[in-house]
C-alpha cells in the first residue's frame, strides 16, 4: 500500500484520459494471432518484423516465445511463421511459398482492404497514387501487393512533382495510420491537378486512426500538457503527439511511466493521456502510477466513440486443436 503520510504536502493534478485510445481491433488480432500460434505449435514462432509497432508489446511476445526476423531468411526450414500487422509485398509471400513455409497471417483486415482497392484501380487502368510515409512497413508492403507501378506521395507539396500528365486517370489509396484529416488536403491537391480521380469513400479509411485523432483534439482543449503513450517507431502515436504540439500544448511521447520527466509538470494543473493503437492499456496505468508518485490525482475519463469492432482470427486458430490420443496402455 503506498505510503501518503506526506500526500498534505504534495500538488494535486488532474489527469484526463483520452476515449478512445490504445489498442484498435487490428492489434488485438495480430497479437492474440502471435498468442495462439505459440499455444497451438509451441514456441518458438517465427514472426516477420515487429508484430506492431511497440516495444513492450514485442518483448512481451518475445518471452513467450516469439522470436522477430527481419527477413523470411533468418526463419528455418519449416517453421511456423506469422506476417505482422503490416501486411507484405507478395514477393515475401511468395517466398514463403517457395519455401513451404507454414505461414499465418496477422495482416489487419484494414490494410488488406486498401491492398484489393489498389489492384481493383490499378487493373482498371488508373495510376495508383498512395498516400503514406516512405519506409513505413505498411507502405513497402502496399506497393508490394499491387501489379502496377505506385507513386508515393507524403504531403500536398509534392502532388506537383508527380511526373504525370494532369488528363491521366489516377487513383488514391491510404496508409491506414493516417486519418481523414492527415489525408484531406492531400486529396484535394490531387482534385486539383488531376481531372479524373477515384478514391475510396472518407468511411474507408481506418476508423481507429480517426477516432483517436479526434478524441486527442478534445483532449488537447482541455489539457495544460499531454502524453502520449506509445513506440518511436508507431507512426499513429507520433501523429497523435504531433495534434496536441500543434494545438498548441507541449506534448511528449514516452514509451511508459519510467519516461515521465517530474520537471515536466512545473505549472501544470491538467495532464491529457492518451495511447497510440499499438500501445497495451497497461502502459497507461504505469503512466499515471507515475504521476501519482508525484501529486495527488485524480483520473477523469472524457466521453467518446464507442469502439465495438473484432476482426476473426485465420481459420487455421479458429479451429480446435487436434486431440492427442492418449498412450496406450
Amino acid at each position: 500500500m503506498p505510503d501518503l503520510s506526506h500526500s498534505g504536502s504534495m500538488p494535486h493534478l488532474r489527469v484526463i484520459l483520452a476515449n478512445p485510445r490504445g489498442f484498435c481491433a487490428g492489434v488485438t488480432r495480430a497479437i492474440d494471432i502471435v498468442e495462439r500460434a505459440i499455444d497451438r505449435f509451441g514456441a518458438p514462432v517465427y514472426v516477420r518484423h515487429e508484430i506492431v509497432h511497440n516495444r513492450h508489446v514485442v518483448e512481451e511476445l518475445r518471452a513467450k516465445g516469439a522470436v522477430f526476423v527481419d527477413e523470411l531468411s533468418d526463419v528455418p526450414a519449416g517453421a511456423t511463421t506469422v506476417f505482422s500487422a503490416h501486411g507484405v509485398a507478395r514477393a515475401v509471400q511468395q517466398e514463403a511459398e517457395d519455401r513451404a513455409l507454414p505461414v499465418i497471417d496477422a495482416t489487419c483486415p484494414l490494410v488488406t482492404k486498401v491492398h484489393k482497392q489498389g489492384r481493383r484501380y490499378a487493373k482498371a487502368g488508373r495510376t495508383i497514387v498512395l498516400i503514406g510515409h516512405a519506409g513505413h512497413a505498411e507502405v513497402i508492403g502496399t506497393i508490394g501487393q499491387i501489379d502496377a507501378p505506385v507513386l508515393l506521395v507524403s504531403s500536398a507539396d509534392e502532388v506537383a512533382t508527380l511526373p504525370l500528365d494532369p488528363a491521366t486517370p489516377i487513383a488514391y489509396v491510404t496508409q491506414t495510420t493516417l486519418s481523414v484529416d492527415d489525408t484531406r488536403g492531400i486529396i484535394a491537391a490531387l482534385h486539383a491537378r488531376f481531372r479524373d480521380v477515384a478514391g475510396p469513400d472518407v468511411d474507408d479509411i481506418c476508423y481507429a486512426t480517426q477516432n483517436r485523432q479526434t478524441a486527442v483534439r478534445k483532449l488537447a482543449e482541455v489539457s495544460d500538457m499531454l502524453i502520449v503513450v506509445g513506440s518511436r517507431n508507431s507512426s499513429n502515436s507520433n501523429r497523435l503527439a504531433e495534434i496536441g504540439t500543434e494545438m498548441g500544448i507541449r506534448s511528449y511521447l514516452v514509451d511508459g511511466g519510467d519516461d515521465v520527466d517530474p520537471a515536466w509538470l512545473e505549472g501544470v494543473e491538467t495532464v491529457g493521456i492518451t495511447a497510440g493503437a499499438s500501445a497495451p492499456d497497461s502502459l497507461v496505468d504505469s503512466v499515471v502510477t507515475a504521476l501519482r508518485r508525484l501529486h495527488l490525482v485524480s483520473v477523469t475519463q472524457l466521453e467518446g466513440v464507442s469502439e465495438n469492432v473484432e476482426f476473426s482470427l485465420p481459420p487455421i486458430l479458429r479451429r480446435p486443436a487436434p486431440a492427442v490420443r492418449a498412450a496406450a496402455e
